[in-house]
């Protein structure tokens, strides 16, 4: 059978429709289609029931998304290990939502050079959804995320919770409606519901920034108030260069790690969890440390 037939096979189950299935692989409609008509003539069974408001798997589909799912994650494995270097026993691959990597992940990766040394490591920097996707994809191995995302192959935990609090650089207290220099940066749905429901009168304000660090540095360099994680700006708290705004509202923003239940090499995955729950029970450092292979994706999200 071939991966990329499989691969099809995962994104129309995942997704529910030929046609997005097609825009997440970037190919056509047709082409999908022809790969999932191989795959049934190769098992001499349909795996998809399809309708107009979508394709649902059959009973065999279900059958076979165990089987499709690793043999792809076997696949990128063996891809990634064949090239390894003699020095290296095997690579294990992590995914970062964007605003973790700072704070998170240089000290993640510290941990298992010293820890694990025959051991490569790659990290992504990427958005949720599209983390999750490579992730299913076999791409990862893990991936730090804001999404609980229930789904038959991974297994997904809560990490922790963040508190966004608001600061700004000079001493202030709470205000209501439209704010001069308030800075939105965006950490999600949860995020922004909350947000408009503890300031309904909140218009739109002067800017609005996707990463946590692009709105740091802004407020630093210009003034400004936004909210950001505890743990990220208490530096410049200790240190005068922020001030926590009084009265304001803090939000909780949980972060989850997913991970396969059935992983290639489970003593591999086990040992890098392990190493990033040891991070993150020390106190988070904001030193920069040496990182291997960051891969940041290209453009904005829609």
């Amino acid at each position: 059978m071939n991966i990329n037939h499989m691969k099809a096979f995962l994104e129309v189950a995942r997704s529910g429709s030929f046609q997005v299935a097609a825009d997440n692989l970037h190919i056509t409609q047709s082409t999908v289609s022809a790969r999932i008509k191989v795959l049934e003539d190769q098992l001499n069974t349909s795996l998809f029931n399809r309708k107009r408001d979508g394709s649902k798997l059959t009973t065999s589909g279900h059958h076979f998304i165990r089987y499709a799912t690793t043999s792809v994650r076997a696949w990128e494995q063996a891809k990634q290990e064949i090239a390894l270097p003699e020095e290296l026993d095997a690579m294990i691959s992590l995914g970062v939502q964007l605003n973790l990597w700072q704070q998170i992940t240089p000290l993640w990766i510290d941990q298992m050079q010293n820890n694990a040394p025959e051991v490569g490591t790659r990290v992504v920097m990427d958005y949720s959804d599209s983390l999750l996707r490579q992730l299913i994809d076999g791409e990862l191995d893990l991936a730090l995320t804001y999404v609980n995302r229930q789904q038959s192959e991974l297994r997904t935990e809560l990490l922790f919770e963040d508190t966004l609090v608001l600061v700004a650089t000079k001493p202030r207290e709470v205000q209501q409606g439209w704010i001069k220099d308030y800075v939105f940066v965006d950490w999600g749905n949860e995020f922004r519901e909350a947000h408009a429901m503890v300031y309904p009168d909140t218009q739109a304000p002067r800017l609005s920034v996707g990463l946590g660090m692009t709105g740091l540095d802004y407020i630093l360099n210009y003034g400004g108030a936004a909210y950001f994680p505890e743990r990220m700006i208490e530096k410049q708290v200790k240190e005068g260069r922020l001030f926590f705004v009084k009265h304001a509202q803090t939000f909780n923003r949980p972060v989850y790690l997913s991970y396969p239940k059935e992983p290639i090499n489970a003593e591999l995955l086990e040992m890098a969890r392990k190493n990033l729950q040891q991070v993150l029970h020390n106190p988070l450092e904001e030193e920069s440390l040496h990182f291997i292979r960051p891969e940041i994706p290209c453009e904005e999200p829609v």
